[in-house]
């Protein structure tokens, strides 16, 4: 079997040559999947579920599935699950239609070759996929189709913004829309160019909220994701952020945008300069922005992609106003124990005294800042929170601060009947035990950290 060398950016290997120099989320619902509410945990039995299909730093002639239930920890659902029967499959993006089945769009040409396609493919579960076709692009003079990115507006149209160049110069690229003309995906519109957002720029991937619709997009002259808004999808889109507005640095490209549990947007962005990919939220709808952080398990791996969210059957249900016990999955003689108003996790046995069982026991209340979420009071009705990322009791002050520090969101864990315990306010981080201290921490992709955030409830020791 032939090794293929990785897979170079087509923007290094552009700056190379010396060279001068997506799919859609609407507030409330998800691509194809319309109504389907994203600001909230899941509800008791059911579960969130975040898909990306990357093409491969390694190999830009195949795409891996991968799902997470925190858009932080992705797993391997299945390596090489498509390959199309010609050419390439670059910049894949993923789309949840009505019709119950995935779509992938995607680039069908590595960087040095002409490509006035961009092609199709269908899977009813995720990771055994179908060639539909490879659809040209009819924009006059096209040079090369790159980047598509689904669309799904809020009257339920589905679109794709495609990035495109002409022969007069084929590394300036132009943003273009094209409509559905069918609910099979079969037939599209002539391409609109998107007005406001100009020539050189790249990867353009819209979410609309309310009446506007919000751009994110990658100037090509400066290596920069910009940020634009505009009344109309297909504009005129004023440019209002540039430069390293977000704090996210140069030499980033293919941003991805999905609401979280907690009402937060994500973005993701592939840093080809230097090899990682990123991820940074927002909590006031793009102004600001965390700073960015490396994808576990994937960055070094994924290239260039978008994500379908969707709340799923098969989650936690974990009881409310119940009192449960909370046995380590991994070190099953160790529980939950509140020691002068901290959570550590000491060996509690059938012989420990009333006042330490006691203070093992604790009831499962509705999340103080989301009721899908949940909380947790000591027998003294202290809640539990992270405080310094340390778990600890405080009586209830009140304030928006203090619930969302005391509501997590239950994911599944690793051993039958086990639960970990996401913050609401700190996404991908998790209580986890660390010599034998509980606290909230970001998870790093690995079984032992999953393990680590593990926890059975049990019977209530008092």
């Amino acid at each position: 079997m032939t090794t293929r060398p990785p897979t170079p950016s087509r923007r290094t290997l552009l700056r190379a040559m010396a060279v001068l120099p997506a799919s859609a989320l609407v507030l409330g619902e998800s691509p194809g999947l319309l109504g389907a509410a994203l600001a909230a945990a899941p509800p008791g039995g059911s579960a969130t579920r975040y898909t990306i299909v990357p093409f491969l730093d390694s190999d830009d002639g195949t795409v891996n599935v991968y799902q997470s239930d925190d858009a932080t920890d992705f797993r391997l659902l299945r390596s090489s699950a498509y390959t199309p029967p010609g050419n390439r499959i670059r910049d894949a993006s993923i789309l949840k239609h009505t019709d119950g089945s995935y779509y992938l769009t995607y680039t069908t040409h590595t960087w040095q070759d002409v490509s006035t396609t961009i092609g199709f493919a269908r899977s009813t579960d995720r990771v055994n996929w179908t060639f539909l076709y490879d659809h040209p692009v009819p924009v006059a003079g096209l040079s090369r189709a790159w980047a598509p990115e689904w669309f799904v507006d809020g009257d339920g149209s589905v679109n794709v913004i495609v990035s495109c160049s002409t022969t007069d110069d084929e590394w300036i690229f132009t943003p273009y829309l094209l409509k559905a003309a069918d609910s099979a995906l079969t037939s599209w519109s002539s391409p609109v160019a998107l007005a406001g957002i100009g020539k050189n720029h790249i990867d353009t991937f819209l979410v609309r909220i309310g009446s506007t619709y919000h751009a994110f997009t990658k100037n090509e002259t400066t290596k920069y994701i910009e940020y634009a808004t505009a009344s109309r999808l297909t504009g005129p889109y004023t440019v209002s952020r540039t430069g390293n507005w977000a704090g996210w640095g140069s030499y980033r490209e293919g941003p991805a945008l999905v609401q979280l549990d907690n009402g937060a947007w994500r973005i993701f962005f592939d840093g080809y300069g230097d090899g990682t990919y990123y991820y940074s939220d927002s909590h006031d709808t793009f102004a600001t922005w965390s700073t960015p952080k490396a994808l576990p398990a994937v960055s070094g791996t994924a290239r260039h992609f978008t994500v379908v969210k969707e709340t799923v059957a098969g989650g936690v249900s974990l009881a409310r106003n119940v009192t449960r016990s909370f046995r380590s999955a991994n070190y099953p003689t160790r529980y939950w124990q509140e020691s002068s108003s901290l959570l550590d996790l000491p060996v509690v046995t059938s012989s420990s005294t009333s006042a330490q069982k006691q203070n093992s026991t604790f009831t499962v209340v509705a999340g103080l800042a989301d009721a899908n979420g949940c909380s947790f009071r000591d027998a003294a009705g202290n809640h539990l929170r992270h405080y310094s990322f340390r778990g600890r009791f405080d009586a209830d002050d009140g304030t928006s601060a203090f619930a969302k520090d005391a509501t997590f969101i239950a994911r599944t864990g690793t051993a039958s009947g086990s639960v970990r315990f996401e913050s609401y306010n700190y996404p991908g981080h998790y209580l986890r035990h660390y010599n034998y201290q509980l606290r909230v921490e970001q998870t790093d992709g690995t079984d032992l950290f999953r393990q680590d955030s593990s926890f059975v409830p049990v019977t209530g020791w008092a």
